[in-house]
């Protein structure tokens, strides 16, 4: 019910932010630790959740069971045929503050702010300069 109340009872004791379920406050506490429990027994690779390990593993395995229904490109990840069907949409929701080029994926907008405008943001922040 806390849904509906917008309750979020417990606190993150490092930076304070509040969560509604004690479970979630507990994953995000692994930001603060670095801790990565969940280690894919291929490649060594960690997560700090199962869920995310289990998405990763489908990486070795091959299987593409999201199938673009566009171009049928298939995608390991349910996530990553959202993005590309970016392509196909023509949709660009991540727009460069400083000159407003639109981008589909905010990894290429963090490569354009670094080619473009590195003399503005701060490289690992992305927060303007003085």
């Amino acid at each position: 019910m806390r849904i509906h109340t917008g309750e979020k009872p417990y606190p993150c004791p490092d930076c304070g932010k509040k969560f509604a379920h004690l479970g979630a406050m507990r994953r995000h506490l692994l930001t603060h630790t670095g801790e990565k429990p969940y280690s894919c027994p291929v490649c060594g690779k960690s997560f700090t959740q199962s869920g995310h390990l289990r998405e990763h593993q489908q990486s070795h395995s091959g299987e593409k069971p999201h199938l673009c229904l566009v171009c049928g490109r298939g995608f390991s990840r349910a996530s990553d045929l959202r993005i590309h069907h970016r392509v196909h949409t023509g949709e660009r929701p991540y727009s460069c503050d400083y000159c407003g080029k639109r981008y589909g994926r905010c990894q290429k907008l963090r490569a354009h702010q670094r080619t473009h405008h590195s003399d503005r943001t701060h490289a690992d922040t992305g927060e303007e300069t003085e």
